[in-house]
């Protein structure tokens, strides 16, 4: 199902962050879980998605993904506290 979408993923509680955007989060997150994608994610072992949000269409994912990019990481670390205080991976509920 497309559904664009940006997604953090984390390698552990307060750990390194990875940001992206989509247009189907299970796929892409499974293949970062995989390994099937060269560069950050794989080099640093982040596979956990902490958090999402979805969007009506690319151009807007992107423009929120571009924003929260900017952010601080304190900021990051309390987008995902306030929807996903445990850091639970929140793949197995998608």
């Amino acid at each position: 199902m497309k559904q664009p979408c940006v997604y953090l993923l984390a390698s552990r509680c307060n750990g390194t962050l990875y940001i992206g955007v989509t247009s189907n989060l299970a796929k892409r997150v499974w293949e970062h879980k995989q390994d099937l994608v060269e560069g950050f994610t794989k080099r640093y072992g982040v596979h956990t998605l902490v958090w999402y949000e979805l969007h009506d269409s690319m151009e807007s994912a992107i423009q929120r993904e571009k924003a929260i990019k900017e952010w601080k990481r304190l900021w990051k670390l309390e987008l995902i506290e306030k929807t996903n205080p445990q850091w639970r991976d929140l793949y197995e509920e998608l």
